[in-house]
């Protein structure tokens, strides 16, 4: 079930390997659940970060994407004022 989980497989497709409801899975296995899911996304944020920390077009575009999602930068969101006064 972990090996399925830390490979960022459904809960309900786990379910049916496994044979029990997916509800019941979330009761007995959440813990286990949570914790796969923290892997895979340390897996990919650690995998986002090599590709931002090189020098290609594939750099700028992981580093933008990895702005937009962990810091919540926005190409919408207003601009610092260039004068530097806040008003």
């Amino acid at each position: 079930m972990a090996l399925l989980a830390g490979n960022a497989i459904p809960n309900d497709k786990i379910a049916v390997v496994i044979g029990i409801d997916a509800k019941t899975l979330r009761k007995h296995y959440r813990s286990e659940l949570d914790r796969a899911a923290a892997m895979v996304e340390a897996k990919l944020i650690g995998h986002l970060i090599r590709l931002a920390s090189g020098r290609d077009g594939v750099a700028l575009k992981a580093a933008i994407f990895a702005l937009r999602c962990r810091f919540g930068w926005s190409e919408y969101a207003p601009r610092p004022n260039a004068s530097g006064s806040n008003i």
